[in-house]
């Protein structure tokens, strides 16, 4: 028999993806990573454990098939929580290419800063490892493209943490859409509206590398207040505009089958959350190839509101309108009254939880099966342009354009 299909468990185990395509293998389901047998639980990492990441875990230790094996962080009082959540075998590391390391890691959840997503997922990959990430796909457009490229060669399963693209109120709501009923759409209203009216105020309480935890950010010196509100500075992310941005438009893109857009303009008050950086009051306008416009509004200095009333996206369409919330659609003809009524409506209030266990099952699926998930890179790249082209334009006062064969904004 041909040497190349003897290659023991041991060696292919050490070569991995690349080995496999060096010695001329087919690849089977799990090849790139660890050989599993039929009902072995897949071994998940989690790299980030501060509070989505410990969230997300208490999502992921619903599901029996899967083990959390290790656990990682760079403030330690984190490090121990989640160690102590996950479970008595779970491996803390305060450095995550340690994690990566580890044979019995089929898959890592990256819940960290936005600045830290592309590379952490990249080394991911390249280690063999699928990936679950937190939205926004990352803090650049060149890293997002970094990141394509990198799931692309080493054929992983990567999965955006964008969850409507799972949740069955937004899979039907995307029928009723298609449906044609709206006609064409030439104008998307979307906006998020609660209210923050303060950093948050954490001291910490135990050892924390902040040399790590900056990473590719500039240096600077140990400052709490931004470890604690690392959301509210650009070097880390671009604050509520682009964390609920991220929702809102990759939902528009996946409703109107939208990719890149064509230009993006953003402009937003001075912040009353001194001294952040990243205002809570914006506007973007984003212009698409096709001559359809959405807007969406962000105002988090407005009135408190009760959870599945304070976003919405509509879609104005020549025939009706379709609005879709947090866990409610509605379609409305044109009114022959005063009395605006829905000609086809849903309402599953109390249910968005359900949105990221779908998601979850959908990533492991595909981990398993191989398929490509229902957030993959290139469509959280698709978004990702978008809240990149407006974090820079609130910076610059400017119009940006999207250059498409470059990849690139410009003025």
């Amino acid at each position: 028999m041909n040497e190349k299909k003897t290659i023991g468990r041991r060696r292919f185990l050490k070569n991995g993806a690349a080995g496999a395509a060096a010695l001329g293998l087919a690849l089977s389901a799990d090849s790139y990573g660890r050989v599993l047998g039929a009902g072995a639980k897949l071994g998940l990492g989690f790299i980030g454990t501060g509070g989505r990441g410990q969230t997300l875990m208490g999502y992921f230790l619903k599901r029996q098939d899967i083990e959390i094996r290790a656990v990682c962080d760079v403030y330690e009082p984190r490090l121990q929580q989640a160690t102590a959540l996950a479970s008595p075998s779970a491996a803390p590391y305060p450095d995550y290419r340690r994690l990566l390391e580890r044979p019995e890691i089929d898959a890592a959840v990256v819940a960290t800063p936005d600045h830290w997503h592309a590379r952490m997922v990249i080394d991911a990959v390249k280690a063999g490892k699928d990936a679950y990430v937190e939205k926004p796909l990352c803090h650049t457009i060149e890293e997002g493209f970094s990141m394509i490229e990198a799931v692309q060669k080493t054929r992983r399963v990567v999965q955006v943490g964008t969850q409507r693209r799972s949740y069955d109120l937004f899979i039907e709501g995307k029928k009723v859409f298609d449906s044609g009923k709206c006609g064409p759409v030439r104008l998307v209203n979307s906006w998020w509206y609660n209210q923050q009216t303060a950093l948050g105020q954490g001291k910490l309480s135990g050892k924390l590398d902040w040399e790590k935890w900056l990473g590719s950010a500039p240096k600077r010196p140990l400052d709490e207040l931004r470890f604690f509100n690392w959301y509210y500075y650009w070097d880390y992310s671009g604050g509520l505009m682009v964390g609920q941005a991220a929702h809102a438009i990759d939902a528009i893109n996946w409703f109107m089958n939208s990719t890149y857009p064509a230009a993006v303009t953003a402009t937003g008050c001075p912040t009353l959350l001194k001294p952040a950086e990243v205002p809570e009051t914006t506007v973007m306008a984003i212009e698409y190839p096709d001559g359809h416009l959405v807007v969406f509004t962000l105002g988090y200095a407005a009135m408190a509101y009760y959870p599945p009333h304070d976003l919405l996206k509509q879609f104005h369409g020549l025939k009706a309108r379709f609005d879709i919330g947090r866990e409610s659609f509605y379609l409305y003809p044109p009114a022959s009254d005063r009395n605006l009524k829905a000609e086809v409506q849903r309402e599953q209030f109390g249910t968005f939880p359900q949105a990221t266990d779908a998601h979850i099952d959908n990533f492991l699926s595909c981990c398993r099966s191989r398929k490509t998930p229902n957030a993959p890179v290139e469509v959280g790249q698709h978004t990702n342009v978008v809240l990149c082209m407006a974090m820079e334009s609130i910076r610059t006062g400017r119009r940006l354009r999207w250059n498409a064969e470059k990849k690139q904004m410009e003025a």
